[in-house]
């Protein structure tokens, strides 16, 4: 088949969740597909050569489209935010509705046969609103509306509240009406697709699920050290931020209070500027800011935190702390879409509140923590690599292209 990825940003290097799924379902699908990779990119040209040159090499055909995201901050940012509350759509999806990705789109429709397009997010679907015989696989990496909803239900400023109710609003109509256009619609978790079914009508969700890399996970050796948490996760996504906002308010504080030993490490890319600074000026605190590789950082942390209250999807930052045999402490949501269970491979707490004595409790007793680590890492390393998760995908667009309607609201 001939497919076309369309993603919101360039899948490389793969330094966030998204990046990795992508990245990795696409480069194996590409070995027995023509897959042609048509991506937003930030306009930087060292980074598009270097990206190119990847995918290239890999059997993809590239297209970067120079078009980058406005800046979430400054006076333009929040007169942006000003005016999206007089419009129908979401302010994310604002920002990604735009004329350059639309027309890259039109054009390479109208010059070359496709057989399947796949969307990785949902703002780039409408560029083919004029095909109706283009088959559109949209992958829902998130609902948005239930993240949305999620900072509703923990937003404590009533001005912040308005909007965030308001765009939680936007998500969920502006979902049920692309959602009802595609052929098929991917979910990454088997809650997630029923969020879809029920709440948005749609009939034809597959779940695909996130992956590892059982090659890269498998060769890690743990050099666990039991007094060091690590905090993993991309630091220009706002469900992350929420979290580490909570993890050094109040989390981080209560545990050093019991263990006054105890280390953080920070990892992720695109800090802000608040989260450099306040990690410069506390003690036990070490920001890694967009390193080349997590390994090292997982063999020789003692446990990881997720601090999640809101999210969708799953995480693979859990699979990939399992994967190498690190303990996992988790509130419900941050665990939310995976298989794993309670106790038998990794702690699960309700809530925030819940996570200092769970940290404790994993610091106190590391044999305890590191055996259901490595009952978690079998069964991720068994049940998660993407290879497996790649065939799953092949086979749903097989089915897609082969579709003869599309999923719409309330159709079998």
């Amino acid at each position: 088949m001939h497919v076309v990825i369309v993603d919101g940003d360039v899948s490389y290097p793969a330094t966030s969740g998204k990046r990795l799924r992508t990245s990795n379902l696409m480069l194996r699908l590409a070995r027995r597909h023509r897959v042609t990779y048509l991506a937003r990119s930030s306009g930087n040209a060292v980074e598009n050569r270097r990206a190119a040159e990847f995918f290239g090499d890999h059997g993809l055909e590239p297209i970067l489209v120079d078009d980058p995201v406005p800046a979430k901050s400054g006076m333009a940012f929040y007169a942006r935010l000003a005016a999206n509350v007089f419009l129908p759509i979401p302010y994310s999806v604002q920002t990604h509705d735009t004329a350059r990705m639309s027309d890259a789109v039109r054009r390479y429709a109208a010059d070359n046969a496709v057989d399947l397009w796949q969307f990785e997010w949902i703002p780039y679907v409408a560029a083919l609103s004029h095909r109706g015989d283009a088959r559109k696989l949209v992958v829902a990496h998130n609902v948005d509306s239930t993240i949305w909803q999620r900072f509703y239900e923990t937003e404590k400023n009533p001005v912040k509240r308005w909007f965030v109710k308001q765009q939680w609003q936007k998500f969920e109509r502006y979902e049920r009406r692309i959602f009802g256009k595609a052929s098929r619609v991917v979910a990454v978790s088997e809650e997630d697709a029923a969020r879809l079914r029920v709440g948005f009508g749609c009939s034809r969700v597959d779940v695909v699920e996130n992956g590892i890399d059982r090659e890269q996970f498998e060769a890690v050796t743990p050099r666990h050290e039991p007094r060091r948490i690590l905090f993993l996760g991309a630091l220009d996504w706002r469900p992350n931020l929420d979290a580490i906002r909570v993890l050094l308010d109040t989390i981080f504080p209560a545990v050093r209070g019991q263990e006054p030993g105890v280390q953080l490490d920070i990892v992720g890319r695109n800090p802000p500027a608040w989260l450099e600074a306040r990690t410069r000026q506390r003690d036990g605190i070490t920001l890694y800011a967009d390193v080349p590789d997590v390994r090292p950082y997982l063999a020789r942390s003692g446990m990881l935190a997720v601090p999640l209250r809101i999210g969708g999807g799953s995480r693979l930052k859990i699979l990939e702390a399992l994967a190498c045999g690190l303990p996992v402490v988790s509130t419900r949501v941050g665990a939310e879409g995976l298989r794993v269970v309670a106790e038998k491979h990794l702690t699960i707490v309700p809530d925030v509140e819940a996570l200092p004595a769970a940290l404790v409790d994993c610091i106190r007793h590391p044999r305890r923590a590191e055996a259901t680590a490595a009952a978690g890492r079998a069964f991720v390393l068994a049940e998660y690599d993407w290879d497996a998760i790649a065939e799953k995908l092949d086979r749903v667009w097989e089915k897609c292209a082969g579709a003869s309607q599309a999923v719409g609201a309330g159709r079998t």
